[in-house]
Order: structure tokens, then sequence, then C-alpha cells
């Protein structure tokens, strides 16, 4: 499922509503009960929220994110600030007594753009390791990712980007293998690399 605060200043017909959920409380808690009245596994919803360029999730993103599993939500994957934000898993408490699993990540950043504000460049691709037990429950057992780059080759008239896998770029120019990164790339791409780690955190094992 997915949930926008806005269109950006497009305006949406009004006889084409349908082509937009924007986020409303009472839509989703509407639309989280059509969803699990048809038996899911689980409900992964994608957010489109916060505010660009922050790197911690605002007191709104925290709010929904509260709703969202309250009602039915196991998975939330944010994002809209085109900047990484902090990850987490928690247990759920539910209505019935029972608890449940539930892991947010608040923004996954840009993965492919030419942007240069501070942490613009920085993403990961995430990698969620979940379970359906024999009774049915669904357990998120870990959360780990790939810190990823969006290296720019200014030099180049076509083909200028690239996704490097931050941890194997830097490995490679460490053992000597790689000729096309300088000595200040090689310094950017270790900066990149903590702030990524700072921002969402260790990984979930």
């Amino acid at each position: 499922m997915s949930f926008t605060y806005g269109t950006n200043g497009i305006t949406v017909s009004s006889d084409k509503s349908y082509s937009v959920n924007i986020i409303d409380k009472d839509f989703i808690q509407n639309q989280l009960s059509l969803a699990k009245n048809q038996n899911p596994d689980l409900i992964c919803v994608a957010m489109h929220w916060g505010i660009e360029y922050k790197i911690s999730p605002n007191s709104e993103q925290k709010d929904l994110t509260n709703f969202l599993f309250e009602n039915g939500a196991d998975i939330i994957i944010g994002n809209h600030p085109h900047v990484l934000q902090p990850m987490e898993k928690r247990e759920i408490s539910l209505p019935d007594g029972n608890k449940k699993d539930g892991f947010v990540v608040y923004s996954l950043g840009n993965f492919l753009a030419d942007q240069n504000k501070n942490y613009t460049r920085d993403s990961a691709i995430l990698n969620l390791s979940i379970t359906k037990n024999p009774d049915g429950k669904i357990t998120i057992d870990s959360a780990k990712y790939t810190p990823i780059y969006i290296y720019k080759n200014s030099t180049n008239k076509t083909k200028k980007f690239k996704i490097l896998n931050l941890a194997n770029t830097i490995s490679a120019y460490e053992a000597g293998y790689t000729e096309d990164i300088s000595q200040s790339t090689y310094l950017t791409l270790k900066k990149e690399l903590s702030n990524i780690q700072n921002i969402l955190g260790d990984e979930i094992k």
C-alpha cells in the first residue's frame, strides 16, 4: 500500500481522486482494514512523507508510524526527504494482547539522482529476512543493508553516473584494483560510508 503527503503542487482532478492516496488517518485506517480482511501474510506500506534533506524523522512521521503499526502495517518504507533516515525494528502490542514484529525505515534516500546537498548521494539497498512460522506468525528476523553511493564523473559527456557499492569500492581501492578512483574520491567514499552507517544505524541481525 502507499500514501503521500501531497502531489508537489500537481492538481488531481475531482473525478480522478482514486489515482493518489493522500495521507488521511481515517482513509488509511479503512484501507488497512480492507487489506487485513484479505488475510495477507504481511502488509507493507510505502510512505511519501517527511521534510526534504533532514536526516531525522519529524514528529508526524513518528506519529504515523505508530498509527500504521497499530492498524495492521508490518513494514513501512519511507521516501521523499532525498536523504537517508534511520531504521528500526520494534515489537508491536496488538489490541487482542498478542505481539508482532514491525519494521520501519523512515527514508531510503535517493537511488539515482543528480543532487548536491549533503547526504543526497547516499543510499542503501535494504535486505529484510522474513519468516512465516508454522503457526502463521510472521517474524522479521534481520534487516541488513548494502550502502551505495551515486558517483558522478563530470568529465564524461554520457554515462556520467555509477551506483557504487561503497564497501566493495573502498576495498578494491585499498587493494590496488581500481584505476578510476582517485585518492580524494576514496576519502569521500569512506566519509559517505560512515555517514550512511551513522544515519541508518547498526544492521539488525
